[in-house]
């Protein structure tokens, strides 16, 4: 009989410590599920977006966590597809259990999974994706925007070229929707900040098309003042090759977003062309400020290279996800959706902030032009001038107006 009662005992013991531990653990962590693409060419912009969140991560678990707890994270790859990209963030939910979802280059993959996070009521922390409708249209309390989106690259773009002398232009670019989003955003901008301007013409060409020559001969016919090149990803490097190889780049200067940024510069080294304007939002050499040269070196220790532009977003999410959860007290999302809107942070850039009414991170674009730095073997931005948020963002009641 006692046999059989310390043997029932025994086995309540070992399911109750069965059944103790998961949860203790589950309860020592935040979890972060992060889905983005991670074979390919887009592995350019998000391998540093997420080595700049494990970096601010790493500084966090080693301070201590947030409210005693550590943030740990998983990803999941999904190719470039958005139908693999919301299943991947459905099992993270559903399976993982993760706290907060994050990630994201391809706007589709992003719009999905906002629809999936809104459903659940679960934060999610956009990282690089472009398309103005993640907060726009399709915005609700539980998207955050961690990076610009077309309609403000569009805004600062013609803000910086309003101020140039160049009245005749010609629009070109990659044939779907990021291409079209950031040459209407310029041009109506560009329009309504200088009105004498003229469009000369327009020519698209296919995502991935190799030979631009016909398009050159186009333009260079039309005698154009200068080029609105709305490309994007691979795009970005092969239309800078073709404008060098067929003079284009000498005889008529052009703009392309992140034209003058690490990931598209570093690539071809002295061989990219000079006198190439372009806008981003992060350099690893401007501000040249003792907050960004820290960035930098903490940086370069832990990976062996420069941040490029994705690393600043990356970093900043992991910082005002700790913060939000600090100042809301506990690990609760709606705690957290209330502490983070008109939250500022100090960043490697200078101070930034959450907005309250849409989630979108406010952050600074610069605007320059490539040229050669004894200091490098590639080239850089050069001219830099900086553009603030409240000269390239929509307001508010634009964006709320939208909403509706």
């Amino acid at each position: 009989m006692k046999k059989s009662v310390l043997l029932s005992m025994s086995l309540l013991l070992f399911v109750g410590l069965f059944m103790v531990c998961p949860l203790t653990y589950a309860q020592n962590t935040i979890k972060v599920g992060i889905v983005d693409t991670y074979t390919g060419p887009a592995t350019t912009f998000t391998m540093d977006v997420l080595d700049g969140f494990k970096l601010a991560v790493n500084e966090i678990n080693a301070k201590g966590g947030v409210l005693g707890k550590k943030i740990e994270y998983t990803t999941r790859d999904e190719k470039f597809k958005p139908d693999i990209g919301l299943a991947m963030a459905k099992e993270l939910v559903l399976k993982e259990k993760v706290d907060i979802l994050m990630g994201t280059i391809n706007s589709a993959t992003a719009l999905a999974i906002s629809d999936f996070a809104k459903k659940e009521k679960l934060p999610f922390f956009v990282t690089f994706s472009k398309s103005e409708k993640i907060i726009g249209e399709k915005g609700h309390p539980y998207i955050f925007n961690m990076n610009e989106n077309t309609a403000m690259v569009g805004k600062a773009a013609a803000v910086a070229l309003a101020k140039k002398p160049y009245i005749k232009y010609w629009i070109a670019g990659d044939d779907y929707e990021y291409g079209h989003a950031i040459a209407n955003s310029l041009w109506n901008n560009l329009k309504k900040l200088k009105p004498q301007v003229q469009k000369a013409g327009e020519s698209w060409w296919k995502v991935g098309e190799a030979d631009f020559t016909p398009y050159i001969t186009q333009i260079l016919a039309a005698k154009p003042d200068f080029i609105i090149a709305a490309t994007g990803g691979a795009g970005m490097v092969n239309f800078q090759k073709a404008a060098k190889a067929t003079g284009l780049s000498q005889k008529i200067p052009f703009y392309q977003h992140t034209a003058i940024e690490l990931s598209v510069l570093k690539p071809q080294g002295q061989n990219a062309p000079e006198g190439v304007f372009g806008t981003a939002n992060y350099f690893f050499y401007y501000p040249d400020t003792p907050s960004n040269r820290a960035f930098v070196d903490e940086f370069k220790r832990a990976y062996n290279r420069e941040p490029r532009i994705g690393a600043l977003s990356g970093y900043m999410t992991a910082r005002f996800i700790a913060a939000g959860y600090k100042k809301a007290g506990k690990i609760d999302t709606e705690g957290l959706i209330k502490a983070l809107e008109g939250m500022s942070l100090d960043s490697p850039v200078g101070p930034m902030a959450i907005r309250g009414c849409d989630h979108q991170l406010e952050l600074p674009m610069y605007f320059g032009v490539t040229t050669k730095n004894p200091k490098y073997d590639f080239l850089v931005a050069g001219d830099v001038q900086a553009i603030q948020a409240k000269d390239y963002m929509p307001t508010c009641d634009e964006v709320l107006r939208v909403r509706k």
